[in-house]
């Protein structure tokens, strides 16, 4: 079995099949970090949604590990393929308690260094969109901000039309709450904010008040896999740069398409990495290692790719989607991010603020040698909810 990192898991496992009436006695299956994509010499249709290396194993005479496909079902104390019970029950509070940690992580990070990222950047915690080896300024660095924003809108064919347009919103992983303003601002729409850092949410709706929009956005700390919203409450369900930090990409699809509104569009903009192709299950080691630091610094999960995001949406039965590969077109950001953290400003910033802060500060450029190797992409992928 290979894991990725400790936040989460991609796991190969091989059983046997005792008693199965197929005549091959070993199978292989791939357990991606989305929870319930797999690869399968056989198709069928998996019931376990969680994977961790220190909770599967392998099996052989005994039914250590267990799952059910289809009607690829059998038993037997030479093992087989049974329901997942006992094995995967049991796992499922150490699943649970591993995700309570990481959030528990990514809301002290932000609670850390949203202040320093504010003071430097401004209120948009996100990539730049650039022209290709664009060289640019700082202000430059802050209106390539905004224009990530509207080429995400466009992209999704977002309508400006004062009927067709959205009027309500929610902002999945808001950060201090650009976008949320940024959006409620130019549709006239209502906003909602949800993130997992206290401090975000408050500074997020005290600029929401200082700019006269405090009617209109709001935020809270809530917990993007359990979202606290009506069924098709929101016309435009965004999330820029938030799915990286999702420990169950398939719960976290689930919900944007649950809270979207009939025909309204869902928009996701992430890291990812690279597709896999036909032949591999798996990123090389040397990738993984390095995504591995990434994790740790950042508090993310395993990650998954743009070709897993398109087949959760479309389980949710969602429609045109979209994908495009924006890599190019954010290269310069890393770069002067690095540049911001290395100049006097920045250096002292990162002293005061705390050791989280410091170690993301110290992984920032694997970022860039991950672009460079094409391991790390930088992916939008927009879809629409059916109309009925």
């Amino acid at each position: 079995m290979a894991g990725t990192c400790k936040y989460g898991a991609s796991v190969q496992i091989q059983w046997r099949l005792g008693a199965c009436r197929h005549p091959t006695p070993t199978h292989n299956i791939l357990l991606s970090p989305c929870g319930h994509l797999y690869k399968a010499k056989r198709k069928g249709v998996l019931l376990c949604r969680y994977s961790r290396p220190s909770v599967l194993s392998r099996s052989s005479s005994r039914r250590i590990c267990s799952f059910s496909f289809g009607k690829m079902n059998s038993g037997g104390e030479n093992g087989g393929v049974t329901a997942a019970s006992a094995v995967l029950s049991s796992s499922a509070a150490a699943v649970e308690a591993e995700q309570q940690k990481l959030k528990k992580g990514i809301a002290e990070f932000y609670d850390e260094s949203s202040g320093i990222w504010e003071d430097i950047w401004g209120d948009h915690m996100h990539h730049g969109f650039y022209e290709p080896q664009a060289s640019v300024s700082l202000s430059d660095h802050r209106a390539a901000q905004i224009r990530m924003i509207e080429e995400a809108l466009r992209f999704a064919s977002v309508s400006e039309d004062p009927e067709k347009r959205p009027k309500s919103i929610v902002d999945v992983g808001c950060g201090i709450g650009g976008s949320s303003r940024y959006l409620a601002r130019k549709y006239s729409a209502r906003s909602e904010g949800i993130t997992l850092s206290p401090n975000q949410a408050k500074r997020a709706q005290a600029l929401a008040a200082a700019q006269g929009l405090g009617e209109k956005v709001s935020f809270q700390v809530a917990d993007a896999l359990n979202q606290p919203f009506p069924n098709g409450e929101f016309d435009l369900v965004w999330s820029m740069e938030s799915g990286e930090h999702m420990p169950d990409k398939a719960k976290f699809v689930s919900e944007l398409a649950r809270v979207a509104a009939p025909g309204g569009t869902i928009i996701i903009v992430t890291w990812c990495h690279r597709d896999l192709s036909p032949t591999e299950q798996s990123l090389r080691p040397e990738e993984q290692q390095l995504l591995n630091k990434i994790c740790n610094a950042f508090y993310l999960p395993a990650w998954c790719s743009a070709a897993d995001y398109v087949k959760l949406l479309q389980s949710n039965s969602l429609q045109d989607i979209k994908v495009a590969d924006w890599s190019e077109n954010v290269a310069p950001f890393w770069p002067a991010v690095i540049k911001s953290a290395l100049s006097w400003k920045g250096i002292t910033s990162l002293l005061s603020t705390g050791w989280k802060t410091i170690r993301g500060a110290l992984v920032m450029p694997l970022m860039i040698q991950g672009y460079k190797k094409g391991l790390i992409k930088f992916a939008i992928i927009t879809c629409r909810k059916s109309d009925e």
